[in-house]
């Protein structure tokens, strides 16, 4: 990866996690508990709490993004930054502009 593809990595790295930031402040206002005095219908109220469960769940997901996110920023300061961990060859900017925080290439995953 030469100096220009490492530079946009990192550009695309750091506007993810803003992205991922904002989106973790969204979740975390609707998995709020829902007051029991909350005049809403008992159906509204079922469909409340799944909703809660499943933002619940997708707050989860975020949160394990932002990791991997933030850990891919770290480590684009290394040399070794965009290399496969398991077989040691340049993982395709690709791959990398689409999930920067890969650490395999594709042979490597399946």
């Amino acid at each position: 990866m030469n100096k220009k593809e490492k530079k946009k990595l990192v550009e695309i790295i750091a506007s993810r996690i803003e992205e991922t930031k904002e989106e973790i402040i969204e979740l975390k206002e609707l998995v709020k508990p829902i007051p029991l005095d909350a005049s809403i219908g008992r159906i509204s109220r079922m469909d409340a709490i799944n909703n809660k469960s499943i933002n619940e769940s997708a707050l989860r997901d975020k949160e394990k993004q932002l990791n991997k996110l933030e850990k891919a920023l770290e480590n684009s300061k290394d040399d070794n930054f965009g290399m496969c961990t398991k077989c040691g060859d340049e993982i395709p900017f690709g791959r990398l502009e689409y999930m920067p925080h890969t650490t395999r290439c594709v042979k490597c995953v399946g």
